[in-house]
């Protein structure tokens, strides 16, 4: 299986989680997954009052510099762990 169908697959597992992983965990998948697809951060970080939208685009501005590849073996990484914490249904 390449890189991308893990990735894919990952991606379609995350949802299938037995319970909603902690806001950390989503903040990281999320800031690994738009690394993944859409490399280093490319908008202007959200307003004050976008608190979620500000959470999401730190975490992705966090991963800067990782490059696609790397960024989706993390993001299979964590999906993994969290599948082997919580379970799938």
């Amino acid at each position: 299986m390449s890189l991308d169908e893990k990735f894919q697959k990952a991606a379609e597992d995350v949802k299938k989680l037995k319970s909603k992983p902690s806001d950390q965990d989503l903040l990281e998948i999320y800031g690994y997954f738009k690394q993944a697809n859409e490399g280093d951060v490319n908008t202007s970080r959200p307003g004050m009052l976008d608190l979620k939208g500000k959470a999401k685009w730190d975490s992705w501005n966090s991963r800067k510099g990782i490059s696609k590849d790397e960024a989706k073996e993390k993001y299979i990484a964590k999906v993994q762990s969290l599948i082997d914490s919580i379970g799938m249904n």
